[in-house]
């Protein structure tokens, strides 16, 4: 298999050196996704694009393959080619003509062909020849150039023929890490975990800072949106999740602070604890889900007199964004799912919130907090790396049962997120498989049949194993954790090269 990446066309603008280091972190980024994902192919950069060839031909690599393809920053489209050698035009047209030629049967067609190389025909001669073979030679209707149901797409390249047989839309952006790192401030909901995404898509790798304001639901929640985030668009980096306890400071401030200007103190400590965060962890930005006038908190003035308490930059990606535009954002990148079920905390409900941010009056209110408090909160933070929060440390995760080989009578149930589960369906030849997403579980977790063990499923094993241990505090014997078996991959002499491009991109 092999695949042709195009560059995100801002990358395109760029001077020759930003470019070239562009495009080198962009090749080290599919390395390390490659190689995580146990994928073996060679990665080699253009200057115009950068070539991929796969050294497994089979259906379920190529799936892999185009998924890392399409959900990778910096990536502007992907062409998955067939490559053959030609040395003459009528050479490539039959290349071309036997690759479409069940596509265009009955349909209007156009060819554009792109050159590279010393070649006796230009581009336009080369259409011109190989759609009149098309015609000719094959059941297409007729051609069209200016509404054409099926375009053949190739292109020469020197002594090579690439016919395009698919184009895969990229994510676009800039390759993550290329453009510095930032905190997050991230709740689980609709507008943080966009922020959030929006930041990785233009080249930032973007760790996550959570203030749990009550409750381990909440945590693992945020926690499990997080990890989607990072393993679907910024696997490619390592990052850290941050989590602050925060009841003690909403307890202090429902005591303490003046009801008309809870939203806003709160605010305020939220990103004074963000900056020491930040300051700890070397980064010079914050980003938050805020959008202008969406509640009272978030007016243009209220914004202003909270960014005051920070000396970090403060990002807010969807400020001038509906709350329309954010769901439909969060629908498309596959966090709408997680943010409609996101347990919520609303402790601290202002009355009456202030609209018109004072920055005398909020500073009167806040004398009345202890700040040892907030103080004490930020020593009590607990930093882990992104792909270890989901891991066996959670309380009793490491008791569930998993289960490689299921008994006969054993349900399946998948509860990976539809998008998934629809890109790679699981199949058992002796088992019944019950597709429930991991937000549907617990309402419908009554329809499971009584007497019969329920073994959760998911790619990588953690949140099956955390709605495992969450089902079986009622009933232990019922459920367990379904793993399929490892599939080893044949060592290539390409692994050195990439083990020195994964610490590279992780540093």
């Amino acid at each position: 298999m092999k695949f042709i990446v195009k560059l995100f066309p801002e990358i395109t603008i760029k001077s020759k050196s930003a470019r070239r280091q562009m495009t080198k972190i962009l090749r080290q980024n599919l390395q390390v996704l490659f190689r995580t994902h146990l994928i073996s192919a060679d990665v080699q950069n253009r200057w115009d694009s950068i070539a991929i060839v796969v050294n497994h031909d089979d259906e379920v690599t190529r799936r892999k393959v185009i998924q890392i393809l399409s959900h990778t920053p910096g990536i502007g489209f992907t062409l998955e080619i067939g490559e053959y050698p030609f040395s003459t035009l009528d050479d490539a047209y039959q290349r071309i003509r036997d690759e479409y030629r069940d596509e265009v049967a009955g349909k209007t067609f156009c060819v554009r062909i792109k050159r590279a190389g010393q070649h006796d025909f230009t581009s336009h001669q080369a259409e011109i020849y190989i759609g009149g073979g098309i015609l000719k030679e094959t059941e297409a209707r007729a051609v069209s150039l200016k509404s054409p149901e099926v375009v053949v797409k190739a292109e020469l390249r020197n002594d090579k023929v690439h016919v395009v047989r698919q184009t895969i839309k990229g994510l676009g952006g800039y390759p993550l890490g290329s453009q510095g790192e930032v905190l997050s401030l991230i709740s689980g909901g609709f507008d943080s975990t966009v922020a959030s995404y929006l930041m990785t898509r233009r080249g930032l790798k973007t760790h996550f800072c959570f203030f749990n304001l009550g409750g381990s639901a909440h945590e693992i929640g945020v926690k499990q949106v997080a990890h989607y985030l990072w393993s679907t668009y910024g696997e490619s980096h390592r990052v850290k999740f941050v989590t602050v306890p925060f009841e003690d400071v909403v307890t202090e401030i429902l005591k303490n602070v003046e009801t008309s200007q809870m939203g806003v103190v709160l605010k305020r400590m939220m990103l004074r604890a963000a900056s020491q965060v930040a300051d700890n962890l070397h980064l010079p930005a914050l980003v938050t889900g805020e959008a202008v006038a969406q509640v009272a908190s978030q007016t243009i003035t209220n914004l202003a007199v909270i960014d005051r308490v920070c000396d970090h930059m403060v990002l807010r990606p969807l400020a001038a964004m509906d709350k329309q535009e954010i769901i439909n954002i969060a629908r498309r990148i596959g966090t709408e799912s997680f943010a409609a079920s996101m347990p919520e905390y609303c402790g601290v409900i202002s009355v009456n919130p202030t609209t018109v941010g004072d920055r005398k009056r909020v500073e009167a209110a806040e004398t009345a907090f202890d700040m040892a408090v907030l103080d004490d909160a930020i020593a009590r933070s607990r930093t882990q790396r992104i792909d270890e929060v989901l891991s066996e440390a959670e309380s009793g995760l490491e008791d569930i049962p998993v289960v490689t080989t299921p008994a006969i009578s054993d349900v399946i149930v998948d509860i990976r997120h539809p998008a998934e589960a629809e890109e790679n369906p699981l199949t058992l030849p002796n088992n019944a498989v019950l597709r429930i997403p991991f937000y549907d579980l617990e309402t419908k977790k009554s329809e499971f049949a009584p007497g019969v063990r329920h073994l959760l499923y998911c790619q990588k094993g953690t949140m099956s194993r955390i709605h495992a241990h969450h089902l079986s505090l009622e009933s232990p014997e019922r459920y367990g954790v379904f793993s399929e078996p490892d599939i080893k991959r044949p060592v290539t002499t390409s692994d050195a090269e990439q083990t020195e491009q994964e610490s590279v991109a992780d540093d």
